[in-house]
């Protein structure tokens, strides 16, 4: 069994990457705006280029969670794992351009077949 704490801590893990993922949702809308195109990676978001995202979400890490981005001509999809699974999570998130967020609650990424979040 899980200590009261533990979960408590892997919750706010869970939702301060669901935050990251708005946040990485509101950079690419204001990429897009200026350059007529969606970043292909977190880097092109972060302060080394359009300084959109801090410096540790660029680099793909933050708050117990792993996060990729990939972009194409036509959007975008945001992937984010626990770090350490299930110690700093105990759900992987997926989203894209639609901005619906997505999870699975295993180990397995979240893919777009991934229920809703509710």
């Amino acid at each position: 069994m899980v200590p009261p704490l533990a979960r408590v801590r892997t919750h706010e893990y869970e939702l301060s990457a669901i935050s990251q993922i708005s946040t990485l949702h509101t950079a690419e809308t204001q990429y897009y705006s200026q350059f007529g195109r969606f970043a292909s990676n977190l880097g092109e978001l972060g302060p080394a280029a359009a300084d959109l995202i801090p410096a540790d979400l660029a680099r793909g890490v933050k708050g117990g969670y792993r996060f990729a981005l990939t972009g194409s001509p036509t959007g975008y999809t945001i992937q984010a794992r626990p770090v350490s699974y299930p110690d700093r999570g105990r759900r992987t998130f997926f989203s894209d351009q639609t901005m619906i967020i997505r999870e699975s609650w295993d180990p397995v990424p979240a893919s777009i077949q991934s229920p809703e979040i509710r």
